[in-house]
């Protein structure tokens, strides 16, 4: 420690402060030390090949339906297994990312699923010092080297259920996709704009809009997309809680679904089946994806030899009842006739 607050300029004590996690260190100190740790070699005692007892869930989107199937997964492999898991939803407050990880550091967690969440590069650096397994699934950017990915199948996805529409004749299809950060949702609009490209239909992008998977994000961009002077007859969501909001856009202006608007979502939860008409969507196992993270982290905790570090789950078209052929087009009224001119009455 005296050698690494000599390099660095700071007190000894900042530097055990780091070491332990504590607070009181700003964080721009904090990534210094960290880095001369690392530079000198520093590394605490691994725990791997010990029995695996307990791990940590940090869940982004604990709310929503697709988050509690992951969380559920998660746990049923864990009870399965008979390992303790701790979950814990990610927060943007300022500090939340360092308290969670001095907690989880505290309790001798054995590993981490980090779900549709970007961990800082100061913190992945400590975790694996510290010696404890990472898994993130579906990462909201790409995944540093050597850090082992479950993810489904996005781009597959994208193009399944835009192909889906365009076989029932539809060739102005809007999609709404999901943060723009997350680099699943720009795999789905990528999926999207081959499967345009595969038909020969131009890739317009005022069809194509920001949501936020959420019921608010389809409700404000679905009314963007049906409100422009040529409207789509299809939108594709990006999660099928976006999709409801679609719905709710396309009744507001006296749109039947899918006589007027055909409507495909994403992932299949439970949603999907409860609405009215029942959605066609891009089912991606998002239970199994959760059983799986937990799997490959008890694996990796555990010192079991890892062949790939990328794990992807196939994405499926489960046609409902939400999409149906393209609307035809209004014909466009006869030209009327020129009255003939009356005969001029005889002599």
């Amino acid at each position: 420690m005296a050698r690494i607050a000599e390099l660095v300029g700071v007190s000894v004590p900042t530097v055990s402060k780091v070491l332990n996690h504590r607070e009181g260190v700003a964080d721009h100190t904090r990534a210094i030390i960290e880095q001369a740790l690392a530079d000198n070699g520093y590394s605490r005692r691994t725990r791997r090949h010990a029995p695996v007892t307990t791990i940590d869930l940090l869940l982004t989107g604990a709310d929503s339906q697709w988050g509690s199937l992951v969380f559920m997964g998660a746990d049923s492999e864990a009870q399965r297994q008979g390992i303790d898991l701790v979950a814990t939803m990610s927060s943007d407050e300022p500090g939340s990312e360092e308290r969670w990880l001095s907690r989880i550091i505290h309790r001798g967690s054995d590993g981490v699923v980090a779900v549709v969440t970007e961990l800082s590069p100061t913190t992945m650096a400590v975790l694996q010092r510290e010696g404890i397994a990472i898994v993130l699934l579906e990462p909201v950017g790409p995944p540093p080297a050597g850090v082992c990915v479950i993810a489904a199948t996005n781009w597959a996805g994208g193009l399944l259920g835009t192909e889906h529409l365009i076989s029932l004749g539809h060739r102005r299809i809007g999609f709404i996709s999901g943060p723009e950060r997350e680099i699943c949702m720009a795999d789905r609009l990528d999926g999207y704009g081959a499967a345009l490209r595969r038909a020969g239909i131009e890739f317009d992008p005022e069809l194509v809009r920001p949501g936020d998977s959420l019921v608010t994000g389809g409700r404000r961009e679905g009314a963007a997309l049906l409100d422009l002077p040529d409207p789509p007859t299809a939108i594709f969501s990006c999660s099928d809680e976006q999709a409801y909001g679609v719905y709710e856009a396309a009744r507001q202006r006296g749109l039947r679904i899918p006589q007027d608007l055909s409507v495909v979502g994403f992932d299949d939860v439970n949603l999907a089946q409860w609405v009215s008409p029942q959605l066609t969507t891009v089912r991606q196992p998002v239970r199994e994806m959760g059983m799986a993270a937990v799997r490959h982290l008890v694996d990796l905790a555990s010192g079991a030899e890892v062949v790939s570090h990328r794990h992807e789950v196939a994405t499926t078209l489960v046609e409902r009842a939400s999409t149906a052929k393209a609307p035809k087009a209004p014909k466009a009224p006869k030209a009327s006739k020129t009255p003939k001119a009356p005969k001029a009455p005889k002599a």
